[in-house]
């Protein structure tokens, strides 16, 4: 495990999975990765449980499982963003389609109470239109995630590791934004 440094950050990752990796389960795949991680210089400081979550969007592919973790990195944004798709290159991961299936997703969804690049493009991101977000995806990191409060297959897990954690832009914590989730949205995303 990484030492951490006196100017590392807490970091939340969002992971997922809905193809196998050498028929291994998907379950095995996220614990490769996060073993993974923490040999790329993240220090894990905590796991949520793993998952089942259909498919995002719907029809796309068989069911996900996904899980969250808390990380601490004095690495700069763009060099965990680079570390991560580094994992995901060496566990088959190619970027053909937008949301389509996947061999391994790990999503840097907040670091701390960073805004990047800055509110008004974090703004331009969370209101694109729902046809655009499928077609569309931005050119540098957007931070925080701007679709986290949208989706319970990243809140549930997340939930689990860091409830507290306040949303830098929206103010809330995680609790509450998966609070404003449909119900029906939540009871998809069920623990393994």
């Amino acid at each position: 495990m990484a030492t951490q440094r006196k100017d590392a950050r807490l970091l939340l990752v969002a992971l997922g999975a809905n193809v196998s990796v050498n028929e291994e389960s998907l379950e095995q795949t996220l614990a490769r990765a996060i073993k993974a991680m923490a040999e790329s210089g993240f220090a894990i400081r905590a796991i949520s449980r793993f998952f089942r979550t259909p498919c995002f969007p719907e029809g796309a592919g068989p069911d996900y499982v996904n899980a969250a973790i808390a990380v601490r990195s004095a690495f700069s944004p763009s060099q965990v963003l680079e570390r991560l798709h580094t994992i995901e290159a060496q566990f088959g991961r190619e970027r053909v389609q937008r949301w389509g299936q996947r061999t391994l997703d790990l999503d840097l969804i907040g670091m701390e109470d960073v805004v990047l690049p800055d509110v008004t493009q974090f703004h331009q991101w969370r209101s694109l239109d729902p046809a655009l977000q499928a077609k569309t995806a931005p050119d540098r990191l957007i931070l925080p995630h701007p679709r986290l409060q949208d989706r319970a297959f990243v809140l549930v897990p997340l939930v689990d590791i860091a409830r507290h954690w306040r949303h830098p832009v929206l103010g809330e914590t995680l609790d509450q934004l998966l609070a404003r989730l449909p119900k029906q949205d939540i009871a998809q995303v069920t623990p393994l």
